[in-house]
């Protein structure tokens, strides 16, 4: 009978742990040796350790097609390029996020206080927020790191 009893159980915990891992893997939340794969160094850098790319680094500083920001990490659609302004502070910056797709965490790092802003897909480091946008749109400047996203253009 204990022996049926452990069998169950066992069973049962590794149908658990699939399931986890299938969500995990469908909500594009991965073990850090997996980000470490399928990342460049400098990828995990940023949007896993929360790094700063170099200011005007990677080219969408001063990028302003028409299309679609999305996570380099998970691919979740994060800036329409309407939201993108020139701020002059050497990170692409936008007035608004798609959305539901950038959440805001209280950051305290390096003798500051900030708000961050992940991915609500992978929790991802984008970048930070401020309250020095466009006074004409939303008041915010999105400060997001070129490494943290890629662009998608559109069709039309």
């Amino acid at each position: 009978m204990k022996n049926l009893a452990l069998f169950c159980l066992l069973l049962l915990s590794t149908a658990i742990m699939a399931q986890e891992n299938s969500d995990m893997e469908k909500n594009g939340k991965k073990t850090e040796e997996e980000w470490k794969q399928v990342l460049s160094p400098e990828q995990y850098y940023v949007l896993r350790e929360k790094g700063t790319d170099r200011p005007g680094n990677g080219g969408y500083t001063k990028h302003f097609e028409k299309g679609t920001y999305h996570c380099a990490a998970c691919d979740a659609q994060l800036f329409e390029s309407g939201s993108k302004y020139e701020s002059h502070c050497g990170w692409p910056s936008f007035d608004d996020a798609i959305e539901g797709s950038v959440a805001y965490v209280s950051d305290r790092s390096h003798g500051m206080v900030r708000t961050e802003i992940i991915c609500t897909n992978c929790d991802g480091h984008l970048g930070h927020i401020f309250d020095d946008g466009p006074k004409d749109t939303t008041g915010k400047r999105y400060c997001v790191n070129t490494t943290s996203i890629r662009f998608e253009k559109s069709e039309q």
